[in-house]
């Protein structure tokens, strides 16, 4: 499978872009245990085009981790073809466009999924986007608005004639946010179409490499794409079975490169979401003590201390 001159191979699985967690040290985890393609947190265009320096801080992306995608997203033509070309001087290997993002602080102001409700601006985005950057640009969006507007199929249609070079579609519409469970009938639909050239990449509901694999096979989508069941498991993505000291290791890795990254007090923040998230601790009977202390840690030899005490007082490890 290739999207422009990306060459991935047979059924590649990708990172999906996440606010407040794809950032750089997670990525390079998730690289190291076999993401074919990871993302940038999504950037504003609106922000990018005013030099926020938070947001500029996103589109620093490493050699070690291509091919790595910056995805930016906004609802003005003009803030979204500039933004666009800052991404490109970063040297990403592609630029996403979200249309699919279902917040209401994103779509309810018109951009992310709120494009679903204006195509003739999404699509007049996305040309302009394709026309102003010599990168590989691609989208992902929704099935539709709501059920009542499930519009994917045609959409992915006009898309393609603007020019990108693959589609993710997450499979559920805004409305339903992350709500039920994803119809990945219409994705395949949109597969089967042989009017479609470009790539298309299933997301939505993966939590292993072998729902990846059902989908593949079912669906016949050319990449899956992976969101929040990588929270606290950058491990899905391989093959291999790690024993619980190798994960709790890699957790242990990640709060050091936040905290190396930011600072103490912010990196132990960042890393909370995945210690909430992580499956390891799941089904630890009378965890929750515990739980409370890890997530109420304020430094980071603290932290460490009790992650290395649950081995112990949980009989857990090699």
């Amino acid at each position: 499978m290739k999207i422009g001159n990306i060459e991935f191979g047979e059924r590649p699985v990708f990172l999906a872009p996440m606010e407040d967690v794809t950032d750089i040290g997670f990525r390079l985890l998730c690289k190291r245990f076999g993401a074919a393609m990871v993302y940038t947190e999504f950037v504003s265009a609106e922000a990018l085009i005013r030099d926020v320096k938070s947001t500029l801080q996103k589109l620093t992306i490493s050699d070690t981790e291509r091919p790595v995608g910056i995805q930016i997203y906004g609802r003005d033509v003009e803030a979204m073809v500039e933004a666009a070309k800052m991404v490109e001087q970063a040297g990403p290997d592609l630029i996403d466009l979200n249309f699919g993002c279902p917040v209401k602080k994103v779509a309810g102001k018109g951009a992310g999924a709120g494009m679903l409700q204006n195509i003739p601006k999404m699509l007049e985005i996305t040309r302009r986007v394709v026309d102003a950057v010599s990168l590989p640009v691609t989208v992902k969006t929704r099935l539709g608005w709501n059920h009542e507007q499930l519009i994917i199929t045609s959409l992915a249609e006009q898309l393609q004639d603007c020019g990108i070079a693959a589609l993710t579609i997450h499979g559920r519409t805004r409305s339903q946010m992350y709500t039920g469970e994803a119809d990945w009938t219409l994705i395949g639909e949109v597969r089967r179409n042989p009017k479609i050239h470009i790539p298309i990449i299933g997301n939505g509901d993966i939590t292993s490499l072998d729902d990846a694999d059902r989908a593949f096979e079912q669906y016949g989508v050319d990449a899956v794409m992976i969101g929040r069941a990588t929270f606290g498991c950058p491990w899905i993505f391989s093959r291999e079975q790690l024993s619980f000291d190798e994960k709790l290791d890699v957790l242990k890795e990640l709060l050091r490169i936040n905290v190396e990254r930011i600072d103490e007090k912010r990196g132990i923040l960042h890393t909370r979401r995945h210690l909430a998230a992580t499956p390891i601790f799941k089904g630890i009977p009378n965890f929750r003590q515990t739980r409370i202390a890890m997530l109420r840690a304020e430094t980071m030899v603290e932290l460490l201390a009790i992650l290395d005490s649950v081995k112990e007082q949980y009989g857990l490890g090699d």
